[in-house]
């Protein structure tokens, strides 16, 4: 079932987190802040609309890296629901599409009840004192990629967001499948 985001809520704090990568690491919100900014992107491996779309997100996470944006994915799915989106296999999807940022996972689905996030792809952008300033989409592309010429509504947003602390004020929601809560968290409440 296709979701889509709430709008951007302009000055709301990103919550913080540590959470287990497929580098074997574990990332907190300070590991991965940029000087510039931060973008938080819940994403899984299986959702179609991920999948449609996922080489464009690589590239447009390089992009915005090399704007002092610091970039993390998280995949918050039940995994025991979802087995296609299990550690083992974002390892092999990150490793797969050349991920240049972490991809950590959220196996208790905090982390996605704290941002409000609601399916994926889900993006936040915050500002350099991680103040939420954009809550969109990555383009104009839906269960299929779009054509190579849409208009990359994720990376202007934020390479505007680094340039001038601001997101845009017009900004379109994300569409993508609904985050696979798991029966404790369903729809994300507790």
């Amino acid at each position: 079932m296709a979701i889509e985001t709430p709008l951007c809520d302009f000055g709301w704090k990103a919550v913080d987190f540590r959470l287990k990568g497929v580098d074997g690491k574990t990332h907190a919100l300070a590991d991965v802040r940029g000087p510039n900014g931060t973008l938080v992107m819940f994403l899984c491996n299986h959702c179609p609309y991920v999948r449609a779309v996922i080489d464009r997100i690589v590239r447009d996470a390089r992009a915005v890296q090399e704007l002092g944006i610091g970039v993390i994915a998280i995949m918050a799915n039940d995994t025991t629901q979802y087995p296609e989106d299990s550690f083992d296999n974002m390892a092999v999807f990150a490793r797969h599409h050349g991920f240049s940022f972490p991809y950590v996972i959220d196996e208790t689905q905090d982390v996605a009840y704290g941002y409000d996030a609601v399916c994926t792809p889900d993006f936040f952008g915050f500002d350099r004192d991680l103040g939420l300033q954009y809550r969109g989409r990555l383009d104009a592309s839906r269960k299929e990629a779009g054509p190579p010429d849409l208009r990359r509504d994720l990376f202007e947003a934020m390479k505007q967001i680094a340039e001038t602390g601001h997101g845009p004020v017009e900004q379109f929601v994300s569409i993508g499948c609904s985050l696979k809560w798991r029966a404790q968290n369903e729809g994300g409440r507790r």
